[in-house]
């Protein structure tokens, strides 16, 4: 699908004046509400008869359009929501204090009727390692903290001409989890631990988890999330919401803190797939969509019997435990009930892949970040200088202490070394014959897997227990891919991890939706405490 014709998808969900049907957990609404009370507001989901855990971009359009319900209304909720909830899960940095102007400017525009698409008035958190010019953009890092970037990120100036309204930073994994051997997914020095909303004491994942838990929570209509491996699909999965990790090359990634230019993408994360394509179709670059034989989003999403025909490889991954692996039977059976084939295959290379990926990953991080740092006017310059600053700032070393990573990417060798550029062209042409190969043997639209396990107790000491493969073929290849949720092992979500071929986002989208439809598996977090350490993996 070409960017002109998602953006004309965009605009034809915008302008309907019927509520989209069948959007997972939807519910219905009144025509005309009374609006609720602000203090009833803080805390509950419901801004003008509009429950915000279920509401989509199209039915939030289509009441700016008839003028019950304006921007300004809705970015209040969410930031009181932020104030009164987020505490339970420090997921939001900052908020930036021009968000309601902005909104109020989105409102002048719908009243003039000069509305600029689908995201025009739509609130939006955004990582913590996309640069904004008028916050600070820290990647968690003290490092970092002193300065702001001189210039918006392309994503991001794309979001402003859209009419989105900024709404503020999302916490992450320090340095995108490429720091320490063993991180804590969701630590930063600058913001904490993020908490995942459904048990607080469990880890949120990856490193845009402060994006994820955020949404899952209520406090944005949609996030910005990046991946370099796993760092979108995760925690999407672990926090039961929507994210798209798009093919490489399609957001740019200029004014994004980097790991990896040959793997890293920014990405839309939110709680349907509906308001991930459509932010997919703001923040997107223009002619890098492929342009044949792409579905429309609203075929899968809209249509009845949108999976009949379709063909989805299931990759079981029983490393993840056998809770997982039995949720997906389940899942594998409810595809089949609504006219999927589904086969089950193990894509090849998975092994070779997993050696060679972290040792070029080193490489590259070395050359990009001293690149991006250079953009910098204040703070450190070069990776030999945060690695100084992290040994004399005490305060970087409350979690976890290691940036053993940091360390080894100084004694990588260059990009330019022979034995770097053997082992990216290994990983680039293996990655990509895994999804590849698989797909043509069985004929598949897209290949299934689990995006995550159950999510682990967080704990500093121990670091991260996410050896989690599903993410990696895609990620290496530059593919797309998309986490939906697929349901729950007891009170913590599992997501559906679907991937297909390259410049294939439009058509895993629509699939994506269809399949979001069938399992209709999300439900709003309940915030506990903990649960029994025998409930899940």
């Amino acid at each position: 699908m070409t960017t002109r014709n998602m953006a004309a998808l965009a605009t034809a969900l915008v302008v309907a004046s019927v509520p989209l049907a069948g959007a997972p957990g939807q519910r219905a609404m009144a025509a005309e509400p009374a609006a609720v009370s602000p203090a009833a507001s803080a805390e509950s989901t419901l801004v003008r008869g509009v429950d915000l855990n279920t509401v989509t971009i199209p039915e939030l359009q289509a009441r700016m359009h008839r003028g019950s319900l304006t921007s300004a209304a809705l970015t209040t909720a969410y930031l009181r929501r932020i104030k009164t909830i987020d505490p339970k899960i420090n997921s939001v940095l900052r908020t930036d204090p021009t968000a309601l102007r902005q909104a109020v400017a989105s409102d002048v525009r719908h009243r003039r009727g000069t509305v600029r698409g689908p995201l025009d008035g739509i609130p939006v958190l955004l990582k913590d390692n996309v640069n904004t010019r008028d916050m600070a953009t820290t990647a968690g890092s003290l490092a970092l903290a002193g300065s702001r970037p001189n210039t918006d990120a392309a994503l991001v100036t794309k979001l402003r001409a859209a009419g989105a309204v900024i709404l503020g930073k999302a916490n992450m994994s320090e340095w995108a989890n490429f720091r320490a051997a063993k991180p804590t997914s969701g630590w930063s020095a600058v913001g904490g631990q993020t908490n995942n909303p459904y048990v607080l004491d469990r880890n949120p994942c990856g490193s845009s988890s402060g994006s994820a838990a955020a949404l899952a929570a209520s406090l944005a209509q949609v996030t910005i999330g990046t991946e370099t491996d796993g760092s979108i699909v995760c925690p999407a999965g672990m926090n039961g919401v929507v994210g798209h990790k798009p093919s490489l090359g399609l957001v740019s990634q200029s004014g994004v803190i980097p790991i990896s230019a040959e793997q890293d993408t920014a990405g839309p994360m939110a709680r349907n797939v509906i308001d991930a394509a459509l932010t997919l179709s703001v923040i997107s670059d223009r002619d890098t969509v492929r342009a044949d034989r792409a579905p429309g989003l609203a075929d899968g999403a809209l249509r009845p019997g949108g999976l009949r025909g379709k063909r989805i490889g299931l990759w079981r991954l029983p490393s993840l435990g056998p809770q997982v692996d039995a949720l997906m039977t389940r899942t594998a059976a409810e595809l089949r009930a609504a006219g999927a084939r589904v086969v089950e295959v193990t894509p090849p290379y998975q092994a070779r892949l997993a050696e060679l990926e972290f040792p070029a990953l080193l490489s590259e991080f070395h050359r990009d970040i001293d690149a991006y740092l250079s953009t910098r006017t204040d703070g450190p310059r070069t990776l030999a200088d945060l690695i100084e600053f992290n040994r004399t700032h005490p305060a970087e070393r409350t979690c976890f202490a290691g940036q053993e990573l940091f360390e080894q990417a100084l004694l990588a060798p260059p990009t330019t070394d022979p034995r770097y550029r053997a082992m990216r062209a290994e990983l680039r042409d293996l990655s990509r014959r895994s999804i590849d190969e698989t797909m043509a043997a069985h004929d598949l639209d897209a290949i299934a897997s689990p995006a995550n396990p159950p999510a682990w107790t967080t704990d500093c000491a121990r670091g991260d227990n996410d050896v989690i493969p599903s993410s990696t073929p895609a990620a290496v290849a530059g593919y797309p891919s998309l986490s939906v949720p697929a349901g729950f092992v007891g009170e913590l979500p599992v997501g559906l991890l679907l991937m297909a071929g390259d410049r294939q986002d439009a058509e895993l989208l629509s699939l994506g939706a269809a399949v979001e439809q069938r399992l209709d598996a999300w439900r709003a977090p309940r915030y506990l405490p903990s649960v029994p350490a025998g409930a899940s993996r």
